[in-house]
């Protein structure tokens, strides 16, 4: 039988434990009642589950608390040799040499303690729950007409290559050729282990300056491309009804021959209840156009909700750290410079042909992913 360890400390008070010392620094009184409660919790479900017969949930709780405790435990051990040190330093009859020793541990300590309650801040701040799906990718040029389209192409290329260097599934689901060269309009499906998690800071306005190849003069012009990196859920997660949606066909635009003008295979699915529009008209059949309509429909439903919690529980904080609205410019693609600089982040790097063959974007994706795991922390502590 497996016997299930308790916290060392023994029965958890409800508002104050060992390692809630004043000593401890940092911690909110909100961090501190939060980990008392898990302490509680793990303490109370160690008592439950050696009772016999214990449940799936309850184990897969149990082993998510324990890595807490076990921290916990380690903070309570420090904080007691940095107790015990101090009353040593604070004795007018220790002697000098040992005194100096006893500096040299305690700050020893110190540092140590540190790395523990940043340790236990990290285990707050949850992942993402939507980073493991799989993501429906959408690229469109903004301002700056063939130029905004030229570089849609490169971004759509880019992403692509990132997708194939990292072994996804890349699924084109529907491109329109500008008039003049590059896109009016590109989706993709990517399929891989955590891929919203790896490009969902992606979503937002890409802006570039360079010298387009048609300008005589030599003119940097500016334009903007605007991505949409939407979380794919499964059929459970987004529950459509038949009844909400409005599906219009009609016949498909754009190349194709003969075929596309005299077919109604393209599909225009409208949502009632939020409005929200999908067309989809690559494929031959009205069917599979269909179906790849509801995948993106779905996507972008799930993420309108989305967005909608996350201004909610922005605008219960007080101060919006940065709402991820896509009309934000989050990216600079500097040619004549050869610099990409990411504003949300203050993060430059040079070597554009890399960028462009994908090979930048996961330092891009570390530093951001580190930036909010950052933010995260700092809101814990301050409510």
């Amino acid at each position: 039988a497996v016997a299930f360890r308790a916290p060392s400390w023994g029965r958890v008070a409800p508002i104050r434990t060992r390692w809630m010392s004043t000593s401890s620094g940092s911690f909110s009184p909100k961090l501190l009642e939060r980990f008392a409660a898990m302490s509680q919790r793990h303490q109370d479900l160690c008592a439950e589950l050696n009772q016999g017969n214990p449940t799936t949930e309850a184990l897969m709780e149990l082993s998510e608390l324990a890595p807490v405790v076990d921290q916990l435990d380690v903070l309570t051990s420090t904080n007691k040799e940095l107790e015990d040190l101090a009353e040593m330093l604070a004795d007018q009859e220790t002697e000098e040499e040992l005194r100096e020793m006893a500096e040299e541990e305690a700050a020893r300590l110190g540092t140590a303690r540190e790395a523990v309650q940043q340790s236990l801040l990290g285990m707050l701040v949850s992942q993402d729950k939507d980073d493991k799906y799989n993501v429906i990718l959408e690229v469109r040029p903004g301002a700056g007409g063939e130029e905004a389209a030229l570089f849609a192409l490169d971004m759509f290329t880019m992403y692509q290559r990132f997708a194939v260097s990292n072994g996804w599934q890349w699924e084109q689901l529907t491109t329109t050729a500008a008039a003049h060269g590059g896109l009016k309009e590109a989706s993709a499906a990517i399929r891989g282990l955590g891929v919203f998690g790896a490009i969902k800071y992606e979503s937002g306005v890409h802006r570039v300056q360079r010298v387009p190849a048609t300008e005589s003069a030599g003119r940097v012009h500016t334009s903007t491309v605007t991505v949409a990196v939407l979380p794919e859920p499964t059929e459970v997660t987004v529950d459509i009804s038949e009844s909400d949606l409005k599906i219009d066909v009609y016949r498909a635009s754009g190349a194709g021959g003969q075929h596309v003008n005299t077919t109604e295979s393209a599909v225009r699915i409208t949502h009632i209840p939020t409005g929200i529009q999908v067309a989809m008209q690559d494929e031959r059949s009205q069917h599979k156009n269909r179906a790849k309509g509801m995948r993106v429909l779905q996507a972008r439903i799930y993420e309108a909700e989305r967005q909608r919690v996350h201004a909610e529980r922005a605008q219960a904080r007080s101060s919006l750290v940065g709402s991820g609205d896509r009309s934000e410019r989050i990216r600079t693609y500097n040619f004549a410079q050869d610099r990409i600089t990411d504003h949300r982040v203050s993060l430059s790097m040079t070597n554009m042909d890399s960028m462009l063959r994908g090979e930048l974007l996961e330092e891009f994706r570390d530093a951001l992913a580190q930036d909010e795991r950052m933010t995260r922390i700092a809101e814990l502590e301050e409510f």
